[in-house]
């Protein structure tokens, strides 16, 4: 089973992230800026929380609130579920269908090392299988 050290190598290497007291159109221009659905909120280089789209939709739209004029930290998710870099692509799927989270922070010695998707662990699923698949074919033909 593959490990999320394994995932991260073969991503880019960008982690994005805003801090804290910044406002939430800058965190929300960023996820545009970048093609993605969430960024990190690090405050002094420790992870305080996320931010997804979904944050900003149930959070910001519904209320009626101001995207300019309300901080990241007040609508961000401070409860964070963060992975190794030596967990399984199988016990990350578990956490993301569990917790029904779409991001994981992954950290290591305390530092934030990267970030995976569901849809990395889905893609790397669907790879194994299909490798599995292969194998299979070649023994039964063999």
């Amino acid at each position: 089973m593959r490990t999320v050290r394994q995932l991260l190598d073969s991503k880019t290497p960008d982690i994005h992230a805003i801090g804290p007291d910044a406002p939430v159109i800058d965190a929300i221009r960023l996820m545009a800026e970048k093609g993605i659905g969430a960024v990190l909120v690090m405050d002094g280089g420790r992870l305080a929380g996320m931010l997804s789209e979904r944050d900003y939709a149930r959070r910001i739209v519904l209320e009626g609130r101001s995207s300019k004029d309300t901080c990241v930290r007040e609508i961000m998710n401070s409860e964070i579920a963060t992975v190794g870099l030596d967990d399984t692509v199988q016990s990350c799927m578990v956490m993301v269908t569990g917790t029904r989270r779409r991001h994981l922070p992954v950290v290591d010695g305390g530092d934030v090392v990267g970030v995976i998707s569901i849809g990395d662990l889905v893609k790397a699923v669907i790879e194994d299988q299909q490798l599995e698949l292969d194998q299979l074919q070649r023994y039964i033909a063999s």
